[in-house]
């Protein structure tokens, strides 16, 4: 018989390929994670996972029982939902930057909707201040999204700092004019990068703009300037170019702001996952709503 707590810990070191990571998501010791493990490739008799000192990747049987143990778990929790008095339900409206589109993302909307199949979530991705004038306007519930420091509105979850990123930082620096990607108006983002370089006098012209970070990040990549992003979300294949060669950036704030309409069960369990995924190594903020 399988054993829940085993594949629990086998299924998290898969998401994370780390031990260490796995251990603080759980909030359990490393050797008691490695011990489910064992345990577990003991009790079917196959290698799961192939550990060395630098990398964590399943095995083939390891990647066969994968979707069997996420499926298990999931009912695992849906059965308990069932019992459970202030259980999620209903239509969730979220909205989310579009600069948290990559990265863990996906795999906690995953999770989320594996732990609470009554939600109807129902996703919107946009730039932050779009996304608060939607809110406003009564149509999401709940907004993940940056903010300005000083800005009382959410509860912050994280800060981080903004930091000038490219392919070739040598090329672009030894442009006479700073060529720039950014998001179009109202971005958050390239209204600090803007009042940056306008304080130092740095001269600049725009030769990206676009919706879409895949887009801003392809364009990067390309070489064709310079994009901002937090330093924790800077894409792969670019290099961060650091004072004294571009001027300091201001740092932004990762908050999560309910509607006084929205569910509050709904809003805590998802506010909870967002916790537990996006905060980890940060020190946490917040302020009234």
């Amino acid at each position: 018989m399988l054993d829940m707590v085993q594949l629990r810990s086998f299924v998290t070191v898969a998401q994370l390929k780390s031990f260490t990571l796995a251990a603080e998501r759980l909030d359990l010791g490393q050797s008691t994670v490695s011990q489910h493990l064992q345990r577990l490739e003991r009790s079917l008799r196959r290698r799961l996972v192939h550990r060395d000192t630098h990398t964590v990747r399943l095995t083939p049987d390891g990647e066969a029982l994968l979707p069997h143990a996420r499926q298990l778990l999931a009912l695992e929790r849906q059965a308990v939902a069932q019992f459970e008095a202030d259980t999620p339900r209903g239509v969730f409206r979220l909205g989310v930057s579009e600069d948290l589109v990559s990265g863990q993302l996906p795999g906690l909307l995953e999770d989320f909707i594996a732990d609470y199949p009554s939600v109807d979530l129902q996703l919107s991705v946009a730039l932050s201040k779009s996304l608060a004038e939607m809110q406003d306007r009564g149509e999401l519930d709940l907004v993940m999204a940056k903010r300005r420091i000083g800005d009382r509105r959410g509860d912050g979850v994280l800060r981080e700092p903004l930091v000038w990123l490219a392919s070739d930082p040598e090329a672009v620096l030894a442009k006479p004019v700073l060529p720039l990607i950014v998001f179009p108006p109202p971005s958050l983002t390239r209204i600090l990068l803007m009042e940056a370089l306008e304080r130092s006098g740095t001269p600049w012209r725009i030769v990206c703009s676009c919706h879409s970070l895949s887009g801003l990040t392809a364009a990067a990549r390309a070489g064709m300037g310079v994009l901002v992003q937090p330093r924790s979300l800077a894409p792969a294949g670019l290099r961060e170019i650091v004072p004294p060669h571009l001027p300091v950036l201001e740092d932004v704030e990762f908050a999560l702001v309910t509607a006084a309409s929205a569910d509050r069960a709904t809003v805590s369990a998802f506010s909870h996952r967002v916790r537990e995924r996006f905060v980890k190594g940060f020190v946490p903020t917040s302020s009234p709503d």
